[in-house]
C-alpha cells in the first residue's frame, strides 16, 4: 500500500480510538478526560480562565472561554450550564463546551452549580441566576457584552436555564430584568417529568412542597426569551417528548417554538458533538449557531433544522 493508504488507516484508527475514549469517559463518569481531549485541538486558539467562584460552595464557579482574536467590540455572550443528573459535573469538567464557543467568536462560560445531596431543588436554579449574576457584572472584564447574555445547557443543566428564562422569581431574586436573557439554548432537556419516576429526579426534587413549581412546562409565557429546544430522536434518558411538549406549550402561550429533533442523536450524543474532534456531521453546532446568528441578526423566529425528520 502507498503512503496515501496507510495515512488513511491511520485516522481512521485514530478516529475509532478517540471515539472509544468517548464513550468510555461518559460511561466512566470522566468528561474531564473528554476536556483534555478537546483542549488538544482548541487550546491553541482560545484563552481559558481558572475556575472562578460566584459562592462559597466548590461547584460555584464558572470558566471563561475567549477568542484569542482580538475585537474592538464586545462580543456576545453564552452561559453553558452542564448536565449529569444534578449529582455530578463541574464548570472544569465541560470547559471544552466554552471552548468550542470561543473558537466560533463567542465569549462562552461554563458555569457549575451545588450537586446533590445538597444542592436539591431550588439550589441548582439559584445558582444558575448567581452565575448569571456573575456574567452580567463580570463579563465586560473578558470581552463579552452584558447585555447580549445567551442560557444553554444540556439535560440537567438545560432543565436550570429553562427555569431561569420562564419562572420569573429566579431573576428578581438576583435583582437582574428579565431581558436579561436574550435567547435559551436546551440541549436534550428535561421540562415536564411528572411523576417523579427515577432516582436522579426523585433525589432532586423529591422534598419540594409543590411539585407543579418544579415543572419549566409549567411557567411557558409569551414574552419568554427565544427559545432552541434541541434533542435527538435515538435519545432514551430525556425523552424527545419533554421538548414537543415545552414548544407546544410556549406557541400555545404565543412564543411559536418548534423542537429541532435530529435523527440518530442520543443523549450523550448531543453533547459530544460540542467538542473537538467528535462533532459528527455538524448538525448540531449548526442548529446552535444558526440559532444564535438569527438571535444576533434581529430574526426572532426559532430557525428549524434543514435535517429535522419526520416521527420519533
Amino acid at each position: 500500500m502507498g503512503w496515501l493508504s496507510w495515512t488513511l488507516i491511520a485516522l481512521v484508527a485514530l478516529a475509532l480510538v478517540g471515539a472509544g475514549l468517548w464513550w468510555w469517559a461518559l460511561s466512566a463518569q470522566s468528561v474531564a478526560t473528554l476536556d483534555r481531549v478537546d483542549a488538544l485541538f482548541t487550546g491553541s486558539k482560545v484563552e481559558q480562565s481558572a475556575p472562578i467562584p460566584f459562592g462559597t460552595e466548590l461547584e460555584q464557579a464558572v470558566v471563561v472561554a475567549t477568542p484569542l482574536a482580538p475585537s474592538a467590540e464586545l462580543r456576545p455572550v453564552v452561559l453553558f450550564v452542564h448536565g449529569g443528573s444534578w449529582n455530578r459535573g463541574s464548570a472544569v469538567d465541560y470547559a471544552f463546551v466554552a471552548r468550542n464557543l470561543a473558537i466560533e467568536g463567542y465569549v462562552g462560560v461554563s458555569a457549575g452549580y451545588r450537586l446533590v445531596p445538597g444542592g436539591e431543588f431550588p439550589a441548582m436554579v439559584e445558582d444558575a441566576a448567581r452565575a448569571l449574576r456573575w456574567t452580567v457584572d463580570h463579563i465586560a472584564d473578558y470581552g463579552g457584552d452584558p447585555d447580549r447574555i445567551y442560557l444553554m445547557g444540556h439535560s440537567a443543566g438545560a432543565y436550570n436555564v429553562a427555569m431561569l428564562a420562564l419562572d420569573a422569581q429566579w431573576l428578581e431574586h438576583e435583582d437582574l430584568p428579565m431581558d436579561a436573557i436574550k435567547g435559551v439554548i436546551g440541549l436534550a432537556g428535561p421540562y415536564d417529568f411528572l411523576p417523579l419516576d427515577s432516582d436522579s429526579t426523585s433525589n432532586a426534587f423529591g422534598g419540594a412542597s409543590d411539585l407543579a413549581a418544579t415543572q419549566p412546562i409549567n411557567f411557558a409565557r409569551s414574552d419568554a426569551p427565544p427559545m432552541l429546544l434541541l434533542t435527538g430522536y435515538a435519545d432514551t434518558t430525556v425523552r424527545p417528548r419533554n421538548s414537543r411538549a415545552l414548544a407546544a406549550a410556549l406557541t400555545r402561550e404565543g412564543q411559536s417554538t418548534e423542537p429541532v429533533l435530529l435523527p440518530g442523536l442520543t443523549h450523550s450524543g448531543i453533547i459530544m458533538a460540542l467538542s473537538r474532534p467528535f462533532e459528527g456531521n455538524g448538525a448540531v453546532k449548526a442548529a446552535i449557531f444558526g440559532f444564535l446568528a438569527a438571535r444576533e441578526h434581529g430574526d426572532r423566529a426559532t430557525p428549524s433544522s434543514p435535517i429535522q425528520a419526520a416521527g420519533g
